[in-house]
């Protein structure tokens, strides 16, 4: 790690089936942790200077002409400009291209009656601060995410992730950002356990 940088060892917690908002200013460091394994994160984030400008799974695919991204990599904005780069990654098995989980995706895909917000709502509820509302929360950095294709039929498959306890991926911030992180409320996902996921900023000096 840099040893320029001021570390913070003590994560933050985000409970199972929420999540949680923050800023991160150029230069800071994200790790994401999974502290029991095989829970899946979703991240988006959005420009502080104008949030109409978000990560784009469209733009970061295009450029890094692959499906799964890992250490090296970079993540794009909606503009082309770079927001994020993976630093370290302890897991190699992430996702960008499904959705934040909802309500409605739990009615369609698991027969859900009852309501519950799933990521996409835990997202809307944290970002409301920062103006931000359902419509603009984009296709999420499924961090630890494991999705299955089928090189002959493209079908995919939601597989359990690969994750381990005290897995990690270390994000450092290209520019001043507004994130959103969750603990993934999908059953699928999460190989039907829901467990939390932890986080912490490590600061330039």
């Amino acid at each position: 790690m840099n040893d320029l940088l001021v570390e913070f060892k003590v994560n933050t917690r985000i409970r199972p089936c929420s999540a949680h908002a923050f800023e991160l200013n150029a230069g800071d460091e994200l790790v994401v942790v999974d502290p029991q394994g095989q829970q899946v994160s979703d991240l988006v984030a959005f420009a502080k200077s104008d949030v109409r400008e978000y990560l784009s799974s469209g733009r970061t695919l295009d450029y890094a002409s692959k499906l799964w991204l890992s250490t090296g990599d970079l993540l794009y904005s909606n503009r082309s400009a770079p927001m994020f780069t993976i630093l370290e990654d302890t897991c190699g098995r992430h996702d960008f291209t499904l959705a934040p989980c909802s309500r409605e995706m739990f009615e369609t895909i698991y027969g859900e009656k009852e309501e519950r917000p799933g990521c996409e709502g835990n997202l809307e509820k944290v970002l409301e601060k920062y103006g931000i509302d359902r419509d603009c929360i984009p296709t999420a950095f499924n961090v630890f995410m494991n999705v299955g294709i089928d090189p002959s039929t493209g079908a995919i498959a939601v597989l359990p992730p690969l994750s381990k306890p005290g897995d990690f991926i270390r994000f450092k911030a290209e520019m001043d950002l507004v994130v959103g992180l969750t603990a993934c409320s999908a059953g699928q996902s999460n190989n039907f356990s829901y467990k939390p996921i932890d986080f912490r900023i490590e600061s330039p000096a």
